[in-house]
């Protein structure tokens, strides 16, 4: 995962074996913080284990949850601090949550 001033891109494996895609953002108005790639790499890699990654198609639901981890601060990452944030974030952007 890449990310510059200018967008960004993260090397993914969409299915097994041998489906590698180079997914790119640059349409955003400000850069990304490493924070913000691994809080994204973390939420995808939670969305796959669950078996959840349909709701990458619900616009309203990836702006809920991206919005959540673009917050914060920019702390020390660990996988603790990744996985809680992964989970606070699935939270607020599951319909029903406050």
């Amino acid at each position: 995962m890449v990310a510059t001033r200018n967008g960004g891109w993260m090397h993914t494996t969409l299915r097994h074996p041998y489906e590698d895609h180079q997914l790119r953002f640059d349409q955003h108005t400000r850069p990304y913080r490493a924070v913000d790639a691994l809080r994204l790499e973390s939420l995808l890699r939670h969305l796959t284990a669950e078996g959840r990654l349909h709701l990458l198609g619900d616009p309203e639901w990836v702006g809920r949850a991206a919005a959540y981890l673009a917050g914060g601060k920019n702390r020390w990452i660990t996988g603790r601090a990744l996985r809680q944030v992964t989970t606070e974030a699935l939270a607020a952007a599951d319909p029903g949550s406050p």
